[in-house]
């Protein structure tokens, strides 16, 4: 497919990338990467690792020898070195679930977090469980941003330490960040979130996504949520968050602890796609979508990956 003429590429490019569409991203020709007409950005995101620094025991019934934040690192920088656009987010739920997090708080799992090379991460219930004062020693360790745009920290010592939204560049692509929570109220004791005030998540998610789409002119949009995949009562989920939203591209999850092969694909309010994905628990396995965009005029398209650890 070398040689393109330029009305060839034109050609290409709009019939490809139309629409937003999932594609083998074998069919791009590299001159097109190779000339700066097509960026490919790689996502990659994790959820409630619960501290699952090492493998699971050989023993273990169902993920015997598994997991372990050493084959994520690796994965990482094996995903780093072919494509330096790599983002690396988090959805929450990093804070409990081993002896590490008894004896080290939430500061270990961030300073590893940090390591690796996280780009941003979001508040999951479990974050809690120490209360705020050891959110905010731990953050101390994070050289990464804390989004959360539906708690309201502005009461409590945590009011410049979590960020409402992010935003960050990798190969010329503006990235907007927002999360969303779950309710706290019955699921973490008062004492542990204190001033800590519950916004709408639905109202917050409209919010975050013009602001980051139309005042700040993001190219891709994605959620951090920590809400759940979907549930059979009529709570608020990524799944049923997703077609009432009009600007955001991806909702990465967490909490339900939902394992995924592949993107769910959803439509918006607007008629456009939007993907929701999930990688389980205890650092087992990472999601990977890789986008592609026209630089000219911002058409992308995505490949995902599901890897397991």
């Amino acid at each position: 497919m070398g040689g393109f003429s330029m009305s060839n590429r034109r050609t290409f490019l709009k019939q490809s990338l139309l629409g937003g569409s999932a594609l083998a991203l074998g069919i791009f020709p590299n001159e097109l990467f190779a000339s700066g007409e097509l960026v490919k950005l790689t996502v990659m995101h994790t959820n409630d690792m619960h501290y699952h620094i090492d493998p699971f025991d050989d023993s273990h019934a169902e993920y015997g020898g598994r997991g372990g934040m050493v084959r994520l690192a690796s994965l990482v920088s094996k995903s780093r070195s072919e494509n330096p656009n790599l983002l690396l987010l988090d959805a929450g739920d990093m804070f409990q679930g081993t002896p590490y997090f008894n004896y080290f708080k939430g500061d270990l799992i961030l300073k590893l977090m940090s390591q690796i090379g996280y780009d941003a991460g979001t508040i999951g219930n479990h974050e809690f469980d120490n209360g705020l004062p050891d959110i905010l020693s731990a953050l101390r360790f994070a050289k990464f941003p804390m989004v959360s745009s539906n708690y309201d920290f502005s009461d409590t010592i945590l009011a410049d330490s979590v960020k409402p939204w992010h935003i960050l560049e990798k190969g010329g692509i503006k990235i907007g960040i927002y999360g969303l929570g779950i309710e706290l109220e019955g699921l973490v004791g008062k004492l542990n979130y204190g001033n800590t005030r519950y916004l709408d998540p639905l109202t917050t998610a409209l919010k975050m996504e013009r602001l980051l789409k139309k005042d700040h002119k993001c190219d891709l949009v994605i959620c951090l949520s920590h809400l759940g995949y979907s549930y059979a009562s009529r709570k608020i989920s990524d799944v049923s968050l997703a077609p009432q939203t009009k600007y955001t591209d991806l909702i990465i999850g967490g909490h339900s602890h939902t394992f995924l092969d592949k993107p769910t694909v959803l439509e918006n309010a607007k008629g456009n796609q939007i993907l929701v994905n999930q990688a389980g628990w205890a650092a087992l396995a990472a999601g990977k979508i890789e986008f592609v965009f026209d630089r000219a005029r911002r058409r992308k398209a995505f490949a995902a990956t599901v890897n397991n650890l």
